[in-house]
């Protein structure tokens, strides 16, 4: 079982940035590949970011390329997602997930963290 803890979420102004943080439990932690996604009131949840184990691949959506970047630190056992030129649309809680394979679908991800809130304002 590994345990995925988020940090970093708040309220920030639209233009701002933010840098949110997933720890894990595990010391096998460079053995998954780690996932970002995110959930807005009314909306399915969706997927924002993923990258590979030893961070060499990374794959964002559409709606935050450019704007956030998704790195990890395997000796720290933390994924981290940076989140600038944010804008209102991005409000959300934002949530880290593990999975042993590269991958958007939420349902390729085994281990899920209980998510932090990052609201912008306009």
């Amino acid at each position: 079982q590994v345990q995925l803890v988020e940090a970093g979420g708040g309220l920030v102004q639209a233009g701002g940035s933010l840098r949110l943080s997933c720890a894990a439990s595990t010391q096998t932690f460079d053995s998954y590949d780690m996932g970002w996604f995110r959930q807005a009131p009314g909306k399915e949840r969706e997927f924002v970011a993923a990258i590979s184990r030893s961070g060499g691949d990374t794959f964002y959506a559409d709606s935050v390329k450019g704007r956030f970047t998704v790195f990890r630190d395997n000796r720290r056992v933390t994924v981290y997602l940076q989140m600038d030129s944010l804008k209102p649309e991005d409000t959300a809680v934002y949530y880290c997930a593990a999975s042993t394979s590269l991958a958007v679908a939420e349902d390729m991800y085994v281990y899920w963290g209980r998510g932090t809130q990052v609201t912008v304002s306009s």
